[in-house]
């Protein structure tokens, strides 16, 4: 099969199959860089690119910010216009991007013949707009308190991805802010938002295995970030393993009251801007619980991201996903061979992030409650910064927490 120069970004061999990972082509620039896979007839896992929709019925305003040109914040800003763009609920007014350059492929792209794009020094165009409702924050970290607190000040309801300021001390400034001003300020845990994680959640909460008596995170990232993102990140334990450590505390309802992190380099890369690529963290709970998460910033066989919760009456799982389930080969002597896992967050999560921008749209339209409340957000930060604390020193972490600071039941 004929391929063009660039295409090809990583090719494995298995016997005589060849998996081939492409990568889209746009006309340059490039709009965004995620990819999510579908497998084809002859074999080949390509990028799915779906048909957009060209009308907006129901003009609730909306501000895209995307101010930055990180890779991996360029995606997850990429994902949320993805949903709004093709949102009937939604009309995207502005997009603000620094990066001039990417405009014009943005706007073609996803059909955003009415939407104004803005650099980011020109934000206060965006505020003191009244027919904006809501905006949509998936900058570099450093702009979202300055962000969130300017459009909660003008009267918007704000989706911040995570997280939502560089510190706790600013992050919960802005929740102080948003229930002063009555708005909403979300923050995008997205795994709350998958379908399976949900259900593992709900039957926990059910009884269905007894108590808890250990549960285990396995999080192995693809691919590798780059050293730029990784030197901007906040470490992995601010970067990645909040997600964890939500999805954790979510499930089991309650927080840990002790920290024990074990923590190396492989990467001589990472070594050198004092980060670490692999993580196993031990978490003990009130109730007996102990929790544990096995963590990697490079996963070279796809992104795995596995959930395991064990009790006296049993237990649950959740496994990875794969894009063509149920898909199993038996040839020659090779024995069993599945498909691949999926290759990266975007792919593995792209329902989450769908639920999740839903959930935001009703719960400012009246039609939800918020389920990521802030003080929630406030204590993920406060364990990952406890869990760096005991890398650091070698030594395990006391946590205390006080009534109104619990999870929700």
């Amino acid at each position: 099969m004929a391929r063009s120069k660039g295409d090809l970004i990583a090719k494995e061999e298995f016997g005589t199959c060849e998996l081939h990972l492409q990568i889209p082509r746009f006309r340059q620039p490039k709009p965004f860089g995620y990819t999510v896979y579908l497998l084809q007839v002859s074999g080949e896992y390509k990028t799915d690119v779906k048909g957009r929709c060209s009308t907006r019925k129901d003009p609730d305003g909306f501000v895209w910010s995307w101010a930055g040109r990180s890779s991996r914040r360029d995606v997850a800003g990429s994902i949320h216009l993805n949903s709004l763009a093709h949102n009937p609920r939604v009309t995207v007014r502005y997009v603000v991007e620094d990066d001039q350059s990417k405009w014009t492929a943005i706007k073609s792209y996803w059909s955003l013949n009415n939407t104004e794009f803005l650099l980011s020094k020109d934000s206060n165009r965006v505020f003191q707009d009244t027919d904006v409702l809501a905006v949509v924050v998936a900058s570099p970290t450093a702009c979202h308190e300055k962000t969130v607190c300017g459009a909660i000040e003008h009267g918007k309801h704000v989706f911040c991805e995570k997280p939502v300021a560089e510190g706790s001390a600013g992050a919960e400034r802005c929740y102080q802010l948003a229930a002063r001003c009555g708005k909403t300020l979300f923050c995008a845990f997205n795994r709350r938002f998958d379908p399976a994680y949900s259900l593992l959640k709900e039957r926990v909460r059910q009884g269905e295995v007894g108590h808890v008596q250990t549960i285990k995170v396995c999080s192995r990232d693809s691919p590798l970030p780059t050293i730029a993102y990784l030197s901007t990140s906040g470490g992995i334990f601010h970067d990645c393993a909040v997600h964890d450590i939500d999805i954790m505390c979510w499930v089991l309802g309650e927080y840990p009251n002790r920290v024990t992190a074990h923590v190396y380099a492989h990467t001589p890369e990472i070594a050198a801007i004092g980060d670490y690529d692999t993580v196993a963290v031990v978490f003990s709970f009130a109730s007996g619980t102990i929790g544990m998460i096995d963590l990697s910033r490079n996963s070279t066989y796809g992104y795995d991201q596995r959930l395991e919760v064990f009790g006296g009456r049993g237990m649950l799982t959740c496994n990875n996903e794969r894009p063509m389930c149920g898909m199993e080969s038996q040839i020659g002597l090779r024995g069993s061979l599945v498909e691949p896992i999926y290759f990266s967050f975007p792919s593995r999560y792209q329902l989450a992030y769908v639920n999740e921008m839903q959930h935001f749209l009703d719960v400012i339209q009246g039609k939800d409650e918020l389920k990521v409340l802030g003080h929630e957000t406030l204590a993920v930060s406060k364990i990952a910064s406890a869990c760096e604390e005991s890398a650091r020193t070698g030594q395990s972490v006391e946590l205390t927490w006080g009534t109104d600071a619990l999870p929700p039941k």
